[in-house]
Parts: structure tokens; C-alpha cells; sequence
């Protein structure tokens, strides 16, 4: 299936947008100097007029300012305007990712983000074999035992997790949820250390997940990517979907500007 023209040039334009704030705060580094446009088309070898048309428009938007000099400096909205941009960014390029991997996975794939003390679902791709019900978009859970809790806080420290859980009842209909937030905080450990989390009937019976965190620009995760569906299917390649799902969360971090670490 082919996407619309408008859908592709808007995926383009944020896209340009986004890797041009992220060199030049690269670039300038909390310096006062301003960088050029030939400083920034020769980081991300590509064509200078195109980096001065996606600089005009930035500064169109108050993104970026140029001064006398000819050089350009992020400007004081810009931290505010590309929360905005990426949140908008996760929404069009994660369905498009989310899309990809539900069907090599064969699986119900979802994007969740941290609301309080819960997740909440903002993006789904479900293919017809999974036979959900009904949509997950805009519906929330408690993070102690959602499939997205562990991907969304993955980033926290302990006292952060703490925090968040401070007036949670670790009560669930899943056998296997966690009971306080310590053995939350542990299981955390493990997912970190495994590279994505696996969530077995904390949340329902029979429900299983796989998951994994999703990274933006400025260095914090912003969304937990998911793989969700029947213990008996999923389980026996927790391994090939966990790797499936860490990759693609990677991937769309990539996309929100995330550097490797």
C-alpha cells in the first residue's frame, strides 16, 4: 500500500527538520558563535540550498534564528517547538514501523507512553489474524504490569519508579504481576540487561508481551514499542520477537532524533 503524497512530503519535511535541529545543537554545542549553512550541509552531506530552505522554513517556525553574521543559533522556543515536532514524528513514522513489524511478526504491535502512573496506547498496527477487539488507541493501563510499563520507564532511576508508583495498588487480574515496586524495579533490571522487557500474564491471563524502549532527541525514552498477543504463540520466540521489537523501537529512535550511545 502506497502512502499519499501529502503523507509522504509531510514525512520528508519533519524529517529534515528534525536531522537540521539535531546538527545544529550538534554543531553549536551551547556555544554563541552560530554555525552556517555550509557547516551543516557539509555534517550532513547533503545539498546547501537544501539545508538553507529547511533552515528558512525552521526559522519560519521560530525554530532557529539567523543573525547579522549569516549564521544561525537555536532560539529560545526551539526545545518547546521540537517536543511538538517529534511527538508528531513518533505518530506518523511509528505506524509506518509499527506497520512493518506487525507484519513480519504476525502480531498485534502497539506504541504506549507514560501518563501518570499508567500507559497509554497512541499508536496500533493489528493485523486481522490477531483478532483484536475493538481499538487500544487512547485507553490506559497501569505501567506496573502494562505491556509498555517497563519499555516507557526504562530510562528511570530508582527513585524516579519510586516516585511514579508512590500512591499505586499493585493489584492485577494477571497471576504473575509484580506486587510492590521492588520486584517491579528488579524485573526492570533484567529487561535492561536482556535489551527488551517480556511481560507473562502480569496484566491478563494468557497474555504475554514483548517490548522495548523508544529514545528521542534529547536523550530520554519518550515511548515503549510492543509486541502483544497469546502466551502459546508468542512465548516459544520471545528471543526473535524481543530482537525484532528492540530493533525497531531503535530504529524510529533514530527516526526522533536519538543518538547511538
Amino acid at each position: 500500500m502506497s502512502l499519499p503524497d501529502d503523507t509522504i512530503a509531510e514525512r520528508t519535511s519533519m524529517g529534515r527538520g528534525m536531522d537540521v535541529i539535531s546538527c545544529l545543537a550538534d554543531l553549536a554545542a551551547g556555544g554563541e558563535q552560530g554555525v552556517s549553512v555550509q557547516d551543516i550541509a557539509r555534517a550532513l552531506e547533503r545539498d546547501r540550498s537544501q539545508i538553507s530552505r529547511t533552515l528558512t522554513a525552521l526559522a519560519a517556525e521560530e525554530l532557529v534564528t539567523r543573525g547579522s553574521d549569516g549564521r544561525y543559533r537555536l532560539s529560545w522556543s526551539w526545545y518547546a517547538s521540537a517536543e511538538q515536532l517529534v511527538e508528531r514524528r513518533l505518530r506518523v513514522e511509528g505506524r509506518t514501523i509499527l506497520d512493518e513489524l506487525s507484519e513480519a511478526a504476525g502480531e498485534a504491535c502497539f506504541l504506549g507512553v507514560l501518563e501518570g502512573d499508567a500507559t497509554v496506547t497512541i499508536v496500533e498496527s493489528v493485523p486481522p489474524a490477531a483478532r483484536l477487539i475493538g481499538s487500544w488507541i487512547g485507553r490506559a493501563y497501569p505501567a506496573f504490569c502494562s505491556d509498555a510499563g517497563q519499555a516507557v520507564l526504562w530510562d528511570a532511576s530508582d527513585d524516579e519508579v519510586r516516585g511514579v508508583f508512590s500512591r499505586t495498588e499493585f493489584r492485577s487480574a494477571g497471576p504473575n504481576a509484580a506486587t510492590s515496586v521492588e520486584e517491579f524495579l528488579a524485573r526492570l533490571v533484567r529487561s535492561r540487561e536482556r535489551g527488551y522487557a517480556i511481560v507473562a500474564e502480569e496484566a491478563e491471563p494468557g497474555l504475554y508481551s514483548v517490548s522495548a524502549p523508544v529514545w528521542d532527541f534529547r536523550g530520554e525514552v519518550i515511548a515503549g514499542m510492543q509486541i502483544v498477543g497469546e502466551r502459546r504463540r508468542l512465548e516459544p520466540r520471545s528471543q526473535a520477537l524481543g530482537e525484532a521489537c528492540a530493533d525497531a523501537a531503535r530504529r524510529l529512535s533514530e527516526l526522533l532524533g536519538a543518538r547511538e550511545s
